[in-house]
């Protein structure tokens, strides 16, 4: 009895390995994955972001940032959908998708506010989607058990705030821009970039 007993939680361990195993290879790691798609179409946008605002000063190529959602649908349609899906697989998707809606609720928050008040400022949506996107890449580290992926994007989560302050003694600044690319390297780059060294091991 205390022999199958053993058995047992030998093979939980081993299933519970594959699970990982096989979550972080639906994670498209070593292709690259949705982490390093995102974080580089961000950082290099925040760039493109603020040279045209700041030669220009025309604020409005701020709104060059709606480019994001066709990043999210070459990402969309670029990856692969997983042959086996793991229990973590459902805890990770779960994750994005909260953080999905939580992105499109305040995006629609923001517009409708626009639409009242005639205001066309949407910088709130640039701390929301910092901090939106820190906790989903944090979380997304608790589930797969890696320290630097977890803690990684306190970074981008500290930028946020700072973004948020600075909107109580005036406006948002040009080099926000600059600031999410800077933040997008702890919140995307850097743990695509981890989750194809672990795969490599």
């Amino acid at each position: 009895m205390m022999e199958e007993k053993k058995i047992n939680e030998q093979e939980s361990l081993e299933l519970i390995a594959r699970m990982i195993e096989s979550t972080k290879e639906n994670l498209e790691v070593g292709r690259g994955n949705r982490f390093l798609y995102f974080g580089y179409f961000a950082f290099v946008l925040s760039i493109v972001v603020f040279a045209c605002v700041k030669l220009t000063h025309n604020n409005q190529f701020s709104g060059l940032w709606w480019l994001m959602f066709m990043c999210w649908g070459f990402v969309s349609w670029k990856s692969k959908k997983p042959k086996v899906v793991t229990y973590i697989d459902r805890a990770i998707n779960s994750v994005w998708i909260v953080v999905g809606v939580m992105f499109c609720l305040s995006t629609v928050y923001l517009l409708v506010s626009a639409f009242i008040t005639h205001s066309t400022d949407m910088s709130l949506m640039m701390p929301f989607s910092l901090l939106f996107v820190s906790v989903g890449t944090s979380m997304t580290g608790v589930i797969v058990r890696n320290h630097a992926i977890t803690y990684l994007p306190l970074v981008s989560a500290i930028v946020s705030f700072y973004m948020l302050n600075s909107l109580l003694f005036g406006h948002p600044s040009v080099w926000w821009h600059l600031l999410f690319g800077f933040a997008s390297v702890f919140n995307m780059i850097l743990p695509g970039h981890l989750l194809n060294v672990i795969e490599g091991k």
